[in-house]
């Protein structure tokens, strides 16, 4: 029986944190180093929508360029659960690709989310990993939504139902980094605090050196390594969702090739980037590569 693909789950303290471009950076960073590596993130929330190009069938866009950097072909299961926001609470929820309803939060929540939702997920991340060496997931938000972390598929729960290693990304540029780190520890569950292996500090202008002295308390307090202090990267990709800001809004449905082949370039950058500022071998280690 062939092995299935090792796990590495990408989460952050709030959005915008930076966790589709890191993982894009991961995906080529993983496929430059020999392994077959496909992207994943179960449930987004975006209108930044990829049509693929002879069926139709639709996915994020964060996903599709991940799936570039990861050099494979965009996939509908490495975005299985997709959620077009309509306005007033309500989204069109595409599943592997296809309109398969319009529902209010709410319905989603109590009917759709654990019932007919995180099934869909594992069925496609199980696919994949026969696929596969590597897997990057994804998060979506933040774990530490007290509020819907019951029915977050997205998250934890799916992190504990496939044991996936989990990496925390906070965003040092918009203030308040070590505290959204520890605060993100203090309201996870034990039994999910545990799936955590450590912390990436991301968007940093300056000198990493002056984090030192704070670095060493929050990994006092939380009891978790910062795997590395990742620069301020300027670069052109599209991002998950409006909140991140910095990317392009085109569609590459209508940009066409070009916009795919600036996608690869830019995920190089990424690359070379977390190469230069993340202990490479520790995150490696936390996959169990």
């Amino acid at each position: 029986m062939a092995r299935l693909a090792r796990l590495l789950m990408v989460q952050g303290t709030s959005s915008g944190a930076g966790k589709s471009t890191l993982v894009a950076g991961l995906c080529r960073l993983l496929s430059d180093d020999g392994y077959s590596v496909a992207p994943f993130k179960s449930q987004n929330m975006s209108s930044n929508l990829f049509v693929l190009a002879g069926s139709g069938l639709k996915m994020a866009r964060a996903q599709a360029v991940q799936a570039v950097a990861a050099r494979k072909e965009p996939d509908p299961r490495m975005n299985p659960i997709l959620l077009r926001p309509l306005g007033d609470y309500r989204s069109e929820v595409i599943v592997n690709g296809r309109f398969y309803a319009e529902m209010h939060a709410r319905e989603y929540y109590d009917s759709f989310a654990l019932r007919h939702g995180l099934p869909l997920a594992l069925k496609a991340l199980a696919e994949l990993r026969r696929e596969n060496d590597v897997v990057v997931i994804e998060g979506a938000g933040s774990p530490a939504e007290i509020n819907i972390a019951e029915h977050d598929i997205a998250n934890m729960l799916l992190a504990e139902k496939v044991r996936a290693p989990v990496v925390i990304v906070a965003d040092i540029e918009r203030g308040g980094c070590f505290a959204s780190m520890v605060g993100t520890m203090q309201l996870l569950r034990p039994k999910h605090r545990a799936l955590v292996k450590g912390f990436l500090i991301n968007k940093f202008r300056g000198d990493p050196t002056l984090l030192e002295p704070a670095i060493s308390v929050a990994q006092k307090m939380t009891k978790k390594r910062v795997l590395g202090v990742i620069p301020k990267i300027a670069f052109d990709l599209p991002e998950e969702d409006s909140l991140t800001g910095g990317g392009s809004n085109a569609s590459p449905a209508d940009r066409g090739d070009a916009s795919q082949e600036s996608w690869g370039w830019q995920v190089d950058l990424l690359a070379k980037a977390l190469k230069e500022s993340v202990d490479v071998g520790k995150l490696y280690e936390v996959a169990r590569l």
